[in-house]
């Protein structure tokens, strides 16, 4: 897959066959999109190409309130659409002179002289454009005059998911980490270093890896105890991770990643690792003593590997 950032430096695409949006999460109804993409692209032997924006339009847009956190980052994002057979990735900087480009000029300047875009497939009710005038009537009006083909999603294709990125940001909100990765077809994941921690773990009998996540917008889960997979030098190990602000050793209340896994001998700090939330187990507890909380961590451990033999 080609990643473009924005068009001041693109190459000749092959009979471009494209899709617009920003596609946080990359969720099974992106899924469906760039399935279809894909095959669209096969049919006038041309190449796949997806439009997105950096930053989230929404940052921009409302930066004193978007709040906004994002269920993947960029990297994660590009790896999700790489391994879905993508070919192109054009990431425009989403500005407020973007913002205010009408529909016919962005269809115009961008999609037509610049890219020249075969097909365009897009979702019944995506809108785009300044006041986001641009919609599935508006490309049908002007795909004759420009010379491109138009792909409509039926609304029962998309619907029939019945999936969005803000349900997902929900469950991932709420612990339903389950619902989450039925949506995103695959485990959530937090990606970032292992930083060096002050080693209680290991004096408790549960060595952790502290996780320093990789960037400060990804969306982060509710707190509490969860069952995880952790990929290290591209080799999968299960363990378990908090995810608090260790109530009942720590008085700073700063919010931290421990995972504790649980067939793994070595060194992790500074090496890069993938931990996927596959199901939460339960809140994060202030124990009145350290006795307690390694009698507590103990139970959580034979419970997850239980977890772990039942769902293989």
């Amino acid at each position: 897959m080609k990643v473009f950032q924005g068009f001041d430096e693109l190459s000749k695409i092959k009979n471009p066959v494209l899709t617009i949006g920003t596609f946080d999460g990359v969720h099974l109804g992106h899924q469906k999109i760039i399935n279809q993409l894909n095959e669209e692209a096969k049919k006038i032997d041309g190449e796949s190409v997806l439009f997105t924006f950096y930053p989230h339009p929404r940052m921009v847009l409302y930066p004193e309130s978007h709040n906004l956190r994002l269920i993947q980052t960029q990297v994660e994002k590009i790896d999700k659409l790489r391994r879905m057979g993508l070919q192109n990735i054009i990431i425009h900087p989403f500005t407020p002179e973007f913002s205010r480009l009408s529909a016919v000029e962005f269809v115009r300047d961008f999609l037509v002289n610049k890219l020249h875009v075969k097909k365009l497939v897009i979702g019944y009710d995506h809108q785009f454009g300044k006041n986001r005038e641009g919609s599935i009537e508006f490309l049908l009006d002007v795909c004759d005059t420009y010379g491109f083909e138009v792909i409509e999603i039926a609304a029962q294709e998309i619907d029939e998911v019945n999936v969005s990125s803000t349900k997902i940001r929900n469950a991932i909100k709420a612990g339903e980490m389950e619902l989450a990765n039925t949506y995103l077809g695959e485990p959530f994941e937090l990606q970032g270093t292992v930083v060096k921690g002050n080693a209680l773990g290991r004096e408790l009998g549960f060595p952790t890896a502290n996780i320093e996540v990789l960037s400060e917008i990804k969306l982060m889960p509710a707190t509490g105890v969860y069952a995880v997979n952790v990929l290290v030098d591209d080799k999968k190990y299960v363990g378990m991770m908090n995810l608090g602000v260790r109530p009942t050793i720590d008085e700073e209340h700063v919010t931290k990643i421990e995972v504790h896994l649980f067939d793994y001998e070595g060194d992790l700090y500074d090496k890069m690792v993938t931990v996927q939330l596959l199901s939460r187990f339960r809140d994060e507890v202030k124990f009145n003593s350290l006795e307690e909380l390694k009698g507590q961590l103990e139970n959580d451990k034979q419970t997850i590997r239980t977890y772990f033999s039942t769902h293989v």
